[in-house]
């Protein structure tokens, strides 16, 4: 069943955070819903504006749509990620997200309320909730790419002038985590003071954390091991996520983590069985692991187990 996230993050607020995950072919999808539901936990799938182009956007639109039919008893949300302003319209005129990202954190504050702002109203009328941002995380993924030199963290001042000017849903802050595989040159540094005091001028509303993949540190040496090369790969203390969500982190996006999953079980796969050419074989293997992986995750978000409380919850 799909939902808007503004409803799952009604039930979260201050108890759990959601995982919102990044999805691009069949075998992702399978294994999410499958995870997600062997821990009984709500979720957000997410669409990236590179998703969308990577075949095209009807095809995973479509495998959604199925996902959502074979697996009835999953309650979760549909959601543009980092849309800019034309991807964002394109997704709410679509009817079939139930939430949309407008990232305009790159421009200038007065720009960036001007665009959230046009996103929002074009979003509200048609029963669509928003996510915006405000500070600029570091790292690279997909189309997202910022230097360590421009990174810079939210600022709560700005941060309830922006929500009241624009009337966004929700809010992903930068509080020191980065995108992609790379995200700490020495040791991991988030600032949950930072955190709080967002959460002191803007209580009760839903917060984002973007880049918040663990990057786990087997995963990486089994990639290694088998022919890979992402020396250096570091992510964020997945035990920080439930203190996150204390301070008002509703959502967490994971992305990074999923492809260290995909690659891991491609690169073992293939040198195991260098016989092997039925693509299904390895698929088969990722779906299992990813689902696992999923559940696992969802563990330390502390979403596992809601999801008898939350399709109470919208009966309400």
């Amino acid at each position: 069943m799909i939902v808007t996230t503004k409803k799952l993050f009604e039930h979260a607020y201050g108890k759990y955070a959601i995982g919102a995950y990044n999805i691009n072919n069949l075998e992702q999808i399978v294994g999410l819903f499958k995870g997600n539901l062997d821990s009984q936990a709500p979720f957000i799938v997410q669409i990236s504006k590179g998703a969308r182009a990577y075949t095209d956007k009807v095809f995973l639109e479509g495998l959604i749509r199925a996902a959502d039919e074979v697996y009835p008893e999953a309650i979760f949300a549909v959601h543009l990620d980092h849309g800019d302003e034309a991807t964002c319209y394109d997704c709410i005129e679509s009817g079939f997200y139930s939430s949309v990202m407008i990232d305009a954190s790159s421009h200038p504050f007065e720009e960036n309320i001007a665009i959230t702002k046009r996103v929002v109203d074009a979003a509200h009328a048609k029963g669509i909730v928003v996510e915006a941002e405000l500070g600029m995380l570091g790292g690279v993924e997909e189309h997202v790419s910022v230097s360590e030199a421009d990174a810079k963290l939210t600022d709560p001042n700005q941060a309830k002038e922006f929500v009241d000017r624009t009337g966004c849903d929700s809010l992903a802050v930068a509080i020191g985590t980065s995108h992609g595989a790379f995200k700490f040159s020495g040791t991991q540094s988030l600032h949950f003071d930072v955190l709080e005091e967002i959460q002191n001028r803007l209580p009760g509303y839903p917060l984002v954390l973007h880049g918040t993949s663990s990057v786990p540190q087997e995963e990486v040496q089994r990639i290694n091991a088998a022919c890979g090369n992402l020396a250096g790969a570091k992510g964020v203390d997945a035990t920080q996520f439930r203190r996150a969500a204390e301070l008002g982190v509703t959502k967490i996006n994971i992305d990074t983590d999923g492809r260290l999953v995909w690659t891991r079980v491609h690169r073992e796969f293939f040198n195991s069985h260098p016989e092997k050419f039925d693509l299904r074989d390895p698929g088969k293997v990722f779906i299992a692991e990813y689902a696992k992986f999923i559940a696992e995750k969802n563990e330390y978000l502390g979403s596992a187990g809601q999801l008898t409380a939350v399709r109470e919850f919208l009966k309400a």
